[in-house]
């Protein structure tokens, strides 16, 4: 049985969960299409499906989550689970309350949580509010996203702004109950479909999963789809192909592909620049031109044989300004998207058989660009959840990180587990 189906907002974000669940020991793909959901072979216990729908026009995502519901239902999924960023990371327009708004009506739930918790990683929620840390995410760098700026912790007053359902909280006061109770709790509100849910620590996360058990919607970030399926199957054993550190190795030559325009991002390639070549595309100045791409590639191909390079849109928020004045927001970062995936299929021609992606819209886009529909993922570690393999006749191998996360040291770790696989492989 599908036990847990989960669509993801991005691919980076749909990576990490597909990652933490083969850790807790079952094998989960993510694939990135209806179509290939629908042709995937198996029963598996669990699937990822991931799709660029975090900032597309809420109406657009209403039809995705749809489809997306009525795949899984083809696939007898007992629970969906939608997966967003633990930072809540949204418009004011969507999507989080829209798709979910389009989960619930087609599953015919009665109500379903939201709790944007990632413990592990010191995200927690409190009186309905995120923190990073000890520090209100309204307070940190989130809030100068040059797409999703975080003006509030307050989840429950942004999921309002979403959606003309009503939202209340479930303070961490509610969880001092048992499971029971607190389901019994939020029934006696059948007019309340949404609920905002505090979680601190890895015992609330693990009650949350408990209250949930027969839900048929939950919503949320990277804590809870490990601790719902970890209370489901209560202690049986791990699944055969679960939780590799290695998977199958790609041939080839290898590239950095960046979008992101995180402070960590920045400092990776900063790193990475020392050693090795770096193409830094200036997006108010070179956007729009002619034959950027090819100059881009054929700069490549003169280095490529020498060891890896990296093509890069980020900017510092300067730069993000400008790109902004010149083509507006979403102009922008369409742009920069576009551009990357035309570069990585010109990689690809080159040769290139092992990518590491910094961003996670620039990472479905690349993907897309690839279009690489199905992928195989290795146990969550030090690479965030991010590495997983494409196979087929041209087989890739992938790192896929989320802008904000990992040390300078990053691309190159990226990098040795990618050539490691590849070494593995080969001795068979």
């Amino acid at each position: 049985m599908l036990e847990l189906a989960v669509l993801a907002d991005d691919l980076t974000g749909g990576m990490i969960i597909a990652s933490k669940l083969e850790a807790a020991g079952v094998a989960c793909p993510l694939v990135t299409s209806v179509d290939e959901l629908l042709a995937l072979p198996g029963d598996p216990t669990a699937v990822v499906l991931a799709r660029k729908i975090r900032l597309v026009a809420p109406a657009q995502a209403r039809l995705e989550a749809a489809a997306a519901a009525a795949a899984f239902a083809k696939r007898g999924a007992r629970t969906i689970f939608y997966k967003y960023s633990a930072l809540f990371e949204s418009t004011d327009q969507g999507n989080i309350g829209p798709i979910a708004e389009a989960l619930l009506t087609a599953t015919g739930a009665k109500r379903t949580l939201f709790c944007p918790a990632y413990i592990d990683r010191g995200l927690t929620m409190y009186q309905g509010h995120i923190f990073i840390g000890s520090t209100l995410m309204s307070e940190t760098a989130k809030r100068f996203d040059p797409m999703t700026p975080s003006t509030t912790s307050d989840v429950v007053a942004k999921l309002r702004r979403q959606t003309a359902w009503r939202v209340a909280l479930a303070d961490h006061q509610m969880l001092t109950a048992d499971a029971q109770a607190i389901a019994a709790a939020l029934e006696a509100q059948p007019e309340v479909p949404f609920w905002v849910m505090d979680a601190i620590d890895d015992a609330d996360v693990a009650k949350i999963a408990a209250v949930t058990r027969d839900w048929r919607l939950v919503t949320g970030a990277d804590s809870l789809p490990p601790a719902i399926i970890e209370d489901r199957r209560a202690g049986a054993p791990r699944e055969a192909g679960s939780g590799r550190r290695l998977l199958s190795g790609a041939p080839g030559r290898e590239a950095v592909i960046a979008g992101s325009c995180g402070m960590a991002t920045m400092a990776q390639l900063e790193a990475f620049s020392e050693r090795h070549p770096v193409w830094r595309i200036d997006l108010a100045r070179d956007a729009e031109t002619a034959g950027l791409v090819d100059n881009i590639a054929a700069w490549a191909a003169d280095r490529l044989q020498d060891g890896p390079v990296a093509i890069a849109t980020t900017a510092d928020p300067a730069g993000v300004a400008a790109a902004q004045a010149a083509f507006g927001r979403e102009g922008a970062s369409e742009r920069a998207d576009r551009i990357l995936g035309e570069v990585a299929v010109r990689l690809r021609r080159l040769g290139v058989g092992k990518f590491v992606i910094a961003g996670g819209e620039t990472s479905g886009q690349v993907l897309k660009a690839l279009d690489v529909g199905r992928l195989e993922v290795a146990a969550y570690d030090d690479l965030f959840g991010g590495y997983c393999h494409a196979p087929g006749p041209n087989p890739t191998s992938f790192v896929l990180k989320p802008g904000g996360l990992g040390d300078q040291q990053f691309l190159f770790n990226a990098l040795h587990r990618l050539r490691e696989a590849e070494r593995h492989s080969a001795e068979g």
